[in-house]
């Protein structure tokens, strides 16, 4: 079992190693959100994956939307940024370690998605130094508690994989009530102003639930996301699942929390849920 549970890598450097002060932190972020409602019942969620000192704040607005909620099961996309492949890689039994406890796979419904297309493959090194996935963890562990979850590693961005991903998910999530994440930030080391520029775009056609504008301008450069992806992967099982409410719940840069501006990273939270509760 122990080569099954995939230790932090990042525990002690891109958020608290030490599990009361982690969960304080949380708690702290969570707090600060304003109340707000969406229409219906959260089916995905867009999140930042920086380090907590960076992107915490932007991250807890989703999250404050989920606490106490039952799923059951969770989907976490993020993009590779460190093994180069095709496709996208599924963690497929065990677990993800994090201060807070294991967070055990869901390996019935790992193993449905990666039989319903060969783009998913269960290559378990994409994994192994990735922050993408892990990152969203203890925030999923502290506003839900208990879980089981399906970690997705995507090593190509391109629609047709985003498309093949996205189906994957839902044929294996029918019956189910499963919360997708799609873990992303935007742009990159621009200024201050062209960051808010190009996240602009990336704000806009995610408000308007246009997967296929945001897969086409982040290709040709018109917008920068580095889990685009995922963001669009996310976007995709929303609109098969039925949700046709978004919500855009905070946009900030790194400049917003740092006061640095020449070279900033942008950040966004953002919602999908099906228009009436209960559905």
């Amino acid at each position: 079992m122990g080569k099954e549970i995939r230790k932090s890598v990042i525990a002690g450097t891109w958020y608290p190693g030490d599990p009361s002060t982690l969960t304080g932190d949380i708690r702290s972020y969570l707090e600060k959100v304003p109340e707000q409602a969406v229409g219906g019942s959260v089916v995905g969620l867009v999140s930042p994956h920086a380090g907590y000192a960076y992107s915490g704040q932007i991250a807890a607005y989703g999250y404050r939307l989920v606490a106490g909620r039952r799923y059951d099961a969770v989907v976490v996309i993020g993009p590779s940024h460190r093994v180069l492949f095709r496709g996208a890689s599924v963690w497929p039994s065990g677990g993800y370690e994090t201060p807070l406890g294991v967070v055990p796979i869901d390996s019935g419904l790992a193993k449905a998605m990666l039989g319903a297309d060969p783009v998913l493959n269960s290559d378990r090194k994409p994994h192994a130094a990735e922050h993408s996935v892990e990152i969203q963890l203890p925030f999923l562990q502290v506003v839900l508690g208990t879980f089981s979850f399906v970690p997705v590693v995507m090593g190509t961005r391109d629609l047709r994989t985003c498309e093949a991903v996205a189906e994957a998910i839902f044929q294996a999530a029918k019956g189910k009530n499963v919360l997708v994440v799609g873990s992303s930030d935007l742009s990159h080391f621009h200024t201050y102003e062209q960051a808010k520029r190009l996240d602009q775009a990336v704000v806009d056609l995610v408000q308007k639930r246009d997967y296929r504008g945001l897969s086409r301008e982040l290709e040709d450069g018109t917008c920068e996301a580095c889990g685009g992806g995922p963001v669009v992967t996310a976007m995709l099982v929303a609109e098969k699942s039925g949700a046709r409410g978004v919500k855009v719940l905070r946009y900030a840069n790194s400049g917003d929390v740092t006061g640095e501006r020449r070279q900033v990273v942008g950040y966004l939270s953002a919602a999908f849920f099906r228009d009436h509760p209960g559905e």
